[in-house]
């Protein structure tokens, strides 16, 4: 067989190519099987956040839905946005104590089955892991007073959980308004939203890890996630649509291609999209509109999306990440979608990992 280089061929054409391989073989040896049948066979589990009672916690499950487990169980605090580090040994979260404007939002970090949990900071928004496993990004709090809405941010550091030192980010002057960073899986990038701030109304922008680029994707929503692979993007490209479209970092500057695999939900909200460790599925969260609920303690008034903000009606859905075109979650079949969680109570924010350690 005559091989072929990439160099040789576009850099999109190639994706498309590896790609239709992967989907091809997977097909293969499993094309009987129904997609909660394959997510029973993975090893992976997904973390996500819950309101049971009267209390937030962060609960972990496997890929098709069973075996829920509650990893925090602290009713006397407010558990929010699970990140997994990349080798699955760690757990960083937001912890929120007081209410409305009196709350005061930190960071936390713990060891992936529950243990050795210690704050980092306070006044802390949406952390993200670098693929080092032990460097830690999160941006800041804007104003000394708190408010729920996620773009409320000014500033960005990065702590090293071994050594339990910070450091800003060399352009963290100048970062603004920046919500739900990614940091790419080579290290040198981060993909984050910014609104009303870093000269765009509201946009994608991709940050240098450890610099002052910053250079606009010009792809419209918010809240993008790496592939495993580095090759990738997935995002909100609307409040009913999540896309997936190639990045191509060789240049040295992120470049956008066509967007490959849309996900739309006429009636419903589709958001907080995670890729599985081996990039072959995507959960993300999936419900009516709704301004949240503050009948019920720790929760705040906004749009649902928002962390802290109830979201009835909300649960966990998984599709295939191995696909191109457009999947209408309408008519979805068991083949093409599996809701992982059914009872409807908040479940957002999921985040997959191969467990290092067994969770009891």
């Amino acid at each position: 067989m005559t091989g072929f280089r990439l160099s040789a061929i576009p850099f999109w054409l190639a994706l498309a190519a590896a790609l239709a391989w992967e989907s091809s073989c997977g097909a293969r040896g499993e094309s009987s099987g129904t997609l909660r049948g394959r997510l029973q066979e993975t090893p992976f589990k997904i973390a996500y956040e819950c309101y049971v009672g009267t209390n937030w916690e962060i609960y972990v499950m496997n890929a098709d839905g069973t075996g829920v487990t509650n990893l925090t169980r602290t009713p006397g605090e407010h558990e929010h946005y699970p990140q997994v580090s990349m080798d699955g040994t760690r757990l960083a979260f937001l912890v929120d104590r007081g209410e409305e404007r009196d709350a005061v939002r930190s960071l936390y970090v713990m060891d992936i089955d529950g243990q050795h949990r210690q704050k980092i900071a306070d006044q802390a928004r949406e952390p993200f892991w670098c693929p080092d496993n032990r460097t830690l990004g999160y941006l800041h709090q804007e104003y000394s007073r708190f408010n729920v809405m996620d773009y409320f941010t000014r500033g960005l550091s990065y702590h090293d959980v071994l050594t339990r030192s910070s450091r800003p980010h060399p352009n963290s002057t100048n970062l603004h308004h920046l919500y739900n960073p990614s940091c790419s899986p080579d290290g040198r990038w981060i993909v984050a939203t910014a609104h009303a701030g870093m000269g765009v109304s509201h946009g994608i922008l991709a940050l240098e890890v450890d610099g002052p680029r910053v250079v606009d994707l010009r792809i419209p929503g918010c809240r993008p996630c790496w592939s495993p692979s580095g090759r990738e993007i997935a995002w909100s490209s609307s409040d009913h649509d999540l896309s997936i479209a190639p990045i191509d970092l060789r240049t040295g500057v992120p470049v956008m291609g066509p967007t490959r695999l849309r996900i739309h939900d006429e009636q419903l909200k589709v958001i907080h999209v995670d890729w599985s460790p081996d990039g072959r599925f995507l959960c993300f969260s999936r419900g009516p509109n709704g301004r949240g609920d503050l009948a019920k303690p720790g929760t705040f008034a906004g749009p649902d999306g928002l962390v802290g903000v109830y979201a009835a009606g909300w649960n966990l859905c998984v599709v295939a990440a191995d696909r191109a075109g457009v999947l209408d979650l309408s008519q979805a079949s068991d083949t093409d979608a599996v809701m992982v969680t059914t009872n409807g109570l908040s479940n957002k924010e999921p985040a997959w990992f191969k467990p290092a350690a067994r969770i009891r």
